[in-house]
């Protein structure tokens, strides 16, 4: 049940009898109010076993049911958006022929889960049963985790490919400096692009890795001999040029490729929060340029990424760090006008902050012009409520659903009007709202809104659904319903109207 409406399939249509003691509902010329837009998502992370599945070796429908928790509580905080972890060092939590199963599922990697399912075909049909996004998260370089919990199995790409993959520190990477690792990750995430109903291509802050030391704390650097010296560059350019080129080239080419494939599936990357010391002035910390060779305001400049989501995970206050300082500092850069959702850091509620700290963070958020919406790190944050967050978010922080912001860039067309009617059930009381969408623009998912006593509410539906109830509040129905249909890059169609007419 959501609010006055509740969706379902078609099985209600036999009550539906006549109109005789209801009121009746006519087309309007009554507006209702813009939908509301703001992105609300939240990272799932697998690798460790982070977030999802709790622990390896769980059965299939231990791990279907602690999924379906996280979706359920999404739906409960009113979230549109989850980032959902598919391959943390090339292995797969979905069904592939390019890498292994990821040990994370069964404990041994390269092992299907039994009786077998496709987590991430689970998650993309679960997501949108509740009009809530997909976006699939890979970790396009790192071949292996420190925390590694089976051997390697025979089809990964450190025993397929060994030329590609580096040892550093404590764990296995992909070079960026070859070619063919760029190509093979590449091919990966666009295997998924074609095969799932996915709605992003995420990346995180991991692109050369995070500065390892060795056992008398002196910084390693990573070991790129050979194809530093294949690249023939020496001379012309540093080679922390080269390798920021190389995650330059690497960007862009993914942002174009996934648009071929699928124009209308966004592609995000949520990079270190600073990129550069000094910038703006005050700010300290880990120079992500220099460190990771991550260019991240190169990209955001030029457009090679749909939303930026840098990761702001330092407070309001201090000054090194400075959330609205920094997020200010990134909307100045976002010269294509893309959508900029930074990351908060929710995880440190109850140890140090608490949870007006990250209400705050998201109300500056709403203030600061360029920016559209907050995504939580993580999602494990989200699920108690013992430290007071998701009852904050869920009172007075997401009071009413919101749309994804519309990417504009990637689809300008709306969809059609739909055909809308409403018919009462005498037997229930209610009133099926039912509707028809164009065939010519696929729906990604449907806004309805209805106002009573002279108050709007907002319901979110899925694509998929044609049909809803609309019962009484407070011993009244609503005196306006209004349907809109929003496709696959948030453009939404003419809202359709029905007023209660007076008896």
């Amino acid at each position: 049940m959501f609010g006055r409406i509740r969706f379902c399939g078609a099985a209600f249509l036999a009550a539906v009898s006549s109109l005789f003691s209801a009121p009746s509902y006519t087309p309007s010329s009554q507006l209702p109010p813009p939908p509301a837009r703001e992105f609300r998502g939240a990272w799932i992370a697998t690798v460790g076993n982070i977030d999802w599945p709790s622990k390896p070796g769980l059965t299939t429908e231990q791990q279907k049911n602690e999924l379906l928790a996280i979706f359920d509580r999404a739906t409960q905080l009113r979230l549109n958006a989850l980032i959902f972890q598919v391959r943390t060092s090339c292995d797969a939590l979905y069904d592939s022929k390019l890498e292994p199963w990821s040990e994370y599922l069964t404990g041994k990697m390269g092992q299907a889960p039994t009786p077998f399912y496709d987590p991430l075909a689970f998650a993309v049909e679960e997501a949108h049963k509740r009009g809530i996004e997909l976006h699939a998260w890979f970790n396009p370089f790192r071949a292996r985790y420190n925390l590694a919990k089976s051997p390697v199995d025979a089809t990964h790409v450190s025993k397929t490919k060994s030329r590609l993959v580096r040892t550093y520190g404590k764990y296995l990477w992909l070079d960026p400096g070859e070619r063919d690792a760029q190509e093979h990750s590449l091919a990966v995430i666009l295997d998924v692009v074609k095969r799932y109903e996915i709605d992003g291509v995420h990346i995180d802050d991991y692109f050369y890795p995070y500065k390892e030391k060795d056992s008398e704390k002196r910084l390693i650097d990573f070991p790129d001999d050979a194809s530093w010296k294949r690249a023939g560059v020496a001379g012309k350019m540093s080679r922390d040029d080269w390798r920021r080129e190389n995650i330059n080239l690497f960007v862009q080419r993914l942002h174009s490729a996934i648009h071929v494939v699928k124009p209308h599936v966004k592609f995000g990357i949520s990079p270190f929060g600073i990129w550069r010391p000094g910038h703006p002035e005050k700010i300290k910390g880990l120079d992500a340029y220099d460190a990771l060779y991550a260019d991240a305001r190169k990209w955001l400049q030029n457009g090679w990424l749909d939303y930026c989501a840098p990761q702001l995970y330092w407070a309001i206050e201090p000054e090194a760090q400075s959330y609205p300082v920094l997020l200010k500092w990134w909307t100045e850069q976002n010269l294509k006008n893309r959508h900029l959702w930074p990351g908060n850091n929710s995880a440190r509620v109850g140890s140090p902050w608490n949870p007006s700290e990250i209400a705050n963070q998201i109300a500056i958020t709403r203030k600061q012009a360029g920016a559209s919406g907050n995504i939580h790190w993580n999602v494990s944050s989200l699920m108690s409520e013992a430290k007071g967050l998701s009852t904050v978010l869920a009172t007075s922080v997401y009071t009413q659903p919101a749309l994804v912001p519309a990417s504009p860039w990637l689809d300008k067309t709306a969809p059609p009007r739909p055909a809308v009617s409403l018919q009462y059930d005498a037997a229930k009381d209610r009133f099926a709202m039912l509707w028809q969408p164009s065939e010519n623009e696929p729906v990604a998912r449907w806004l309805v809104q209805t106002r009573t006593g002279g108050r709007w509410e907002s319901f979110i539906a899925a694509g998929s659904s044609k049909s809803g109830n609309i019962v009484k509040s407070g011993g009244i129905f609503p005196e306006l319903v209004a349907l809109i249909a929003v496709d696959r890059a948030g453009n939404i169609s003419p809202a359709v109207v029905m007023e209660q007419q007076k008896q």
